[in-house]
């Protein structure tokens, strides 16, 4: 199946083993940006087996049946090109920038790890691997002042067996007690050609990318079996406010509080995108005028005390965080941040609707700015909504949303009914000290 879209700009192509090609123009010539989204995140693991959609964003750098361990990173360098890769709840994704002619050697190395990378896996390699995730969690969780928030957080926001209540660095004993049976077997189950859209941004004839992805990954099976991906959906609301408080080595109080919102791509996540930004996104933002500048009691953030985590498959969460000055208690912070929220229910300005249009317009231009980003963001929309042109479009989303509609939304979900609030406490923090004059 072959859809040109966007005035000529996107190609969308999907092989007869279900891979989905999306080729676009690069803005600058002679790189070619490669990204590949494979639909399988944290959200696929079960209870138990926490962990292994992050353990594969390692194991695929570390050797197939035809490439050296770590020889994917060493050679993508040596070309003078860009290489990682990123784990989420609803997506792995792996991603090179090169010069143009260095395409064909990409493709090959991608396809040759998605058919052969069980051949290369050995029990050393998990078990190097396995290490190599502890200490990325020690280093980015467990010994980073308020790393664990994020973990936290989403305890409290989805139960116990819900796919999204574990962070996808997931569980050090579960990954522990796993095989290499078990690993190659999850691997079997989720990377596919038909589990994968694969773009490329450059500035080659899109009939030619096309050829040379049918001559790499064209003849690669689709996988027998499809999982599927484990409920979830939430039948209860939050119920709170709910807490969870800590008291450890910390520089500030820390204030976390996160809301319920609709899932990645409802209108009514827009709306909340846009009350995250009038709230704290941005030194004009209500926050940082309000608490870091008028008062001061919370810590200069820069105006990033607001946005939403985007769930595509499940409730989002609108987060909002801010750290203490100086002898400023945490309970003070939290109140004050409660209360310019709850503001947010009588009403915003029109003024503070445009800038916050604008503030989203250009975090997402930004965004797409570079080949790889632009790569990225059309995997994102073609994986998670089927639409590759959304990438270009997205901003007009804000358009047509009006204030009114900010406020009602306001009005029903930032509500304490619908709060998490996460504390952070240093260990030897005055409870009740004055704001800093």
């Amino acid at each position: 199946m072959t859809t040109i879209g966007a005035a000529g700009r996107v190609g969308q192509y999907t092989l007869d083993n279900g891979l989905r090609l999306v080729t676009a123009p690069a803005s600058t010539g002679q790189v070619a940006s490669v990204n590949l989204w494979y639909g399988v995140g944290s959200r696929h693991e079960v209870p138990g087996r926490t962990g292994f959609a992050h353990l594969f964003e390692h194991l695929m750098f570390q050797g197939s049946g035809n490439v050296a361990k770590g020889e994917h990173f060493e050679e993508v360098e040596r070309l003078g090109g860009d290489i990682n890769a990123s784990t989420s709840t609803d997506r792995t994704n792996y991603y090179e920038t090169v010069p143009e002619h260095a395409l064909d050697r990409v493709l090959w190395l991608e396809a040759d790890r998605l058919e052969t990378l069980r051949d290369g896996m050995t029990q050393e390699v998990l078990d190097n691997q396995r290490d190599v995730v502890k200490n990325e969690r020690r280093q980015r969780y467990d010994n980073q002042p308020y790393g664990t928030a994020l973990e936290r957080i989403l305890r409290l926001a989805y139960p116990e067996g819900h796919p999204y209540h574990h962070p996808t660095i997931g569980s050090m004993a579960d990954l522990d007690d796993a095989d290499l049976d078990y690993v190659k077997s999850f691997h079997k189950a989720h990377y596919g050609p038909d589990n994968c859209v694969l773009t490329v941004v450059s500035d080659l004839d899109p009939e030619d990318v096309l050829a040379r992805v049918e001559k790499y990954f064209g003849h690669l099976p689709a996988r027998d079996f499809v999982p599927e991906a484990p409920d979830a959906s939430l039948p209860e609301p939050l119920g709170g406010p709910v807490r969870d408080a800590v008291t450890e080595t910390v520089p500030a109080a820390g204030v976390f509080l996160g809301y319920r919102v609709a899932a990645y791509g409802e209108r009514e996540f827009d709306v909340m995108h846009l009350a995250s930004a009038v709230l704290g996104q941005g030194q004009g933002s209500r926050l940082y005028r309000s608490l870091v500048v008028d008062r001061p009691i919370a810590a200069d953030d820069g105006g990033g005390a607001a946005d939403i985590l985007p769930f595509r498959y499940t409730d989002s969460l609108l987060l909002v965080n801010m750290l203490a000055r100086e002898g400023v208690s945490g309970d003070v912070l939290e109140e004050a941040m409660r209360e310019e929220i709850a503001k947010l229910a009588a009403g915003i300005t029109e003024e503070e609707l445009d800038r916050a249009r604008a503030v989203l317009e250009r975090d997402h231009l930004q965004s797409i700015s570079s080949p790889s980003g632009l790569a990225d963001s059309i995997g994102s929309c073609t994986q998670l909504f089927g639409d590759p042109e959304l990438a270009y479009t997205w901003p007009e989303r804000w358009t047509d949303i009006t204030a009114e509609e900010v406020r009602a939304a306001a009005e029903r979900l930032m509500v304490d009914d619908n709060l998490l609030v996460v504390r952070f406490d240093p260990e030897t923090a005055g409870a009740d000290a004055a704001p800093a004059s």
